[in-house]
């Protein structure tokens, strides 16, 4: 079955997926959601998208979107990001989301030799403490925070009871705002994973 919305192949604990809906929960677009069980990968998906990985979006005139970032900017309707956001969100999708993958995964990966990624991931948060007021871009709520909140919330799950004794108070208090925000529970609501003869889940504005 399908509809005439556009389609977001998604996973609710994917955090590029998670930012991909919380612009498009923001924006309030109208959507289908596909939930995708990742040790299963529906055969739709991939026929479309052979890299397999979420979030995945088919417009409404059948183009296709592959990466959260473009899935974010197409919500907003914004062509392009400041360089001081472009810069910012790929130290986040680099060298933090590197340290964080070693760091919540101690052994999964392959890691350098006497490197605490820990600290490494760090030095990242320092930098968003020192720019919060209280957003990344001042008083106001953007892209570059939606884009970035999923992976320090990862950050901050991995030892809660240490980071809360952290000197972050900018993070702890921008962190609480998303995560007690009515969007960032609507975004986490959870969908059965999706299959070819399931009714369409529809995300509706």
């Amino acid at each position: 079955m399908s509809t005439c919305l556009p389609v977001l192949y998604s996973f609710r604990r994917c955090p590029y997926a998670m930012r991909a809906r919380l612009a498009l929960y923001s924006a309030k677009v109208s959507h289908e959601h596909r939930e995708v069980n990742l040790k299963n990968k529906p055969l739709e998906m991939l026929t479309i998208s052979p890299k397999g990985t979420v979030p995945v979006m088919i417009l409404e005139n059948g183009d296709l979107l592959e990466e959260s970032l473009d899935i974010m900017k197409w919500a907003f309707k914004v062509s392009s990001l400041s360089t001081e956001d472009i810069l910012l969100i790929r130290e986040n999708d680099t060298t933090f989301k590197q340290a964080l993958d070693r760091y919540k995964y101690p052994g999964r990966y392959l890691e350098k030799i006497g490197i605490n990624y820990q600290e490494e991931c760090e030095y990242f948060l320092r930098k968003l403490e020192n720019q919060l007021a209280p957003f990344l871009n001042g008083n106001m709520l953007t892209l570059v925070d939606l884009a970035i909140f999923p992976f320090i919330r990862q950050f901050s799950m991995v030892n809660p009871d240490w980071f809360e004794t952290q000197p972050y108070p900018h993070i702890q208090v921008w962190l609480n705002f998303f995560i007690t925000n009515q969007l960032f529970k609507d975004v986490m609501q959870k969908f059965l994973f999706w299959t070819p003869e399931n009714k369409p889940e529809l995300v509706l504005f």
